[in-house]
């Protein structure tokens, strides 16, 4: 087994499945996963608090995250799986932090959030990450699985191949859903920066 991560700074797959399968049959191994995804997970809490009025470090954040996990960790197959859960607690825990933040400031001037563009490229945004998450849970009324690729994209740093593994369809199936789902947020939203895959809306 290689324990080294990918080139681009992501741990192994296999190295992340044998992990979770430790923890599911022998309900150990939970410190040594958390490890071993540390470098990754920091990265996208890092870049999303680049981009919030939320003051947490990215460590303090990771570790809100662990602790949201800890009773679920057996319950993942896969790295995919476990990535699908660690997008869905971040988006939680920073909507969280920013709408206490936004109550204590009772309306006052808010930083705004634009996007990674490590990931998706395209003109800065001029809504929060509250706002965004919002937009992503009304999309759900309408379509949850399109909510769940934007989730996955955005805040789990999935590539759309991955995001249809997690949901459980096809790549064609997910990049449709990613379309409506970009066409959607536009509407409600008034922007929404292009894909860096090239992807266009519509």
């Amino acid at each position: 087994m290689n324990d080294h991560p990918h080139s681009d700074g992501k741990p192994e797959a296999g190295d992340v499945t044998a992990l979770l399968q430790r923890v599911a049959e022998e309900g150990d191994g939970l410190e040594a996963l958390y490890r071993r995804v540390y470098g990754e997970l920091r990265q996208q809490a890092a870049s999303w608090l680049r981009r919030s009025p939320v003051t947490l470090q990215p460590t303090e954040l990771i570790s809100e995250l662990y602790l949201k996990l800890e009773g679920s960790a057996h319950q993942f197959e896969n790295r995919r799986h476990f990535f699908g859960a660690c997008a869905t607690g971040l988006r939680q825990l920073l909507a969280d932090h920013a709408r206490r933040r936004a109550s204590e400031k009772r309306g006052g001037d808010q930083q705004r959030v634009d996007y990674d563009e490590s990931r998706i490229a395209g003109e800065p945004n001029d809504f929060t990450i509250f706002d965004l998450s919002v937009a992503i849970d009304k999309l759900a009324e309408e379509s949850a699985r399109a909510a769940r690729i934007v989730e996955l994209r955005y805040f789990g740093g999935l590539s759309l191949e991955e995001a249809a593994a997690v949901t459980g369809v096809s790549t064609a199936t997910a990049t449709r859903d990613w379309r409506f789902a970009r066409a959607w947020l536009i509407d409600h939203l008034g922007g929404m920066p292009a894909a860096g895959d090239g992807l266009a809306p519509g």
